[in-house]
């Protein structure tokens, strides 16, 4: 990997975790491709990098069927790493949930991302470095939160990783996927869960995860910080 050719893709790079992972890339001299759909206002808070951000506005919610052929003409398939930080909660609970929910969130936590690292994986191939990341959540190890079964649902899905993965760490191109605990974002507003004291108390640690933290962490699989780990689903969860 040449130093003056580093770039990373952040889907979903528009949360409260992905913006502290796009200010890491930033600091660290990487150029930032940060894709979002409707947060642009936290985007904004990286205005003073703009000479190495680039921002792309995509809706993974859509039906067209030539969708995939379109993704190649928006992202560019030049990467040293990619991050999927997108995390689409319906706040549905498993006995509420229909075909419609189950389909919708599985086509915008867990296919598209993956059709685009399979389009990205190829130029890593050839050049012999590459990262991939995907962002799943500790609620996949309890089967998801009362009105997070979907996002949970799509997330275990997403952990799925080919086998081919071992062919490609012998070109030096890294996947893995890390388990995110509960965390003190703006998400929490977002789900129904009157209980977050209690939540909280089940975690060893009895406090949330800073955004910070969760992005130094990321930023140490999906940099050339990781050199040797592949292939795993870690936690970074306070020891739950």
């Amino acid at each position: 990997m040449k130093n003056n050719k580093k770039r990373v893709l952040l889907l979903g790079g528009s949360s409260d975790i992905g913006i502290e992972v796009a200010k890491i890339f930033l600091s660290q001299n990487w150029n930032v491709d940060l894709h979002f759909f409707k947060n642009k206002k936290n985007v904004s808070k990286l205005k003073y990098y703009s000479n190495k951000l680039k921002i792309i506005q995509i809706d993974f919610n859509n039906n067209n069927l030539n969708f995939e052929k379109n993704l190649k003409k928006k992202i560019n398939n030049d990467y040293d790493a990619v991050v999927n930080l997108i995390g689409f909660v319906d706040n549905k609970s498993f006995e509420k949930t229909t075909l419609r929910d189950f389909l919708k969130s599985l086509k915008i936590n867990t296919i598209f991302p993956l059709l685009i690292e399979k389009i990205l994986l190829k130029k890593m191939l050839v050049r012999k470095w590459g990262r991939i990341l995907n962002c799943s959540s500790i609620g996949v190890k309890y089967g998801g939160g009362k009105n997070t079964f979907n996002y949970s649902f799509s997330k275990h899905a997403l952990e799925f990783i080919p086998s081919d993965y071992k062919n490609w760490a012998k070109r030096n191109v890294l996947i893995n996927n890390i388990r995110i605990g509960v965390t003190d974002t703006k998400i929490h507003k977002r789900i129904k869960h009157k209980n977050l004291k209690k939540r909280i108390n089940l975690i060893p640690m009895g406090r949330m995860a800073k955004s910070d933290e969760i992005a130094k962490f990321i930023f140490q699989l999906a940099s050339q910080k990781n050199t040797f780990i592949t292939g795993e689903t870690l936690s970074i969860a306070g020891g739950e």
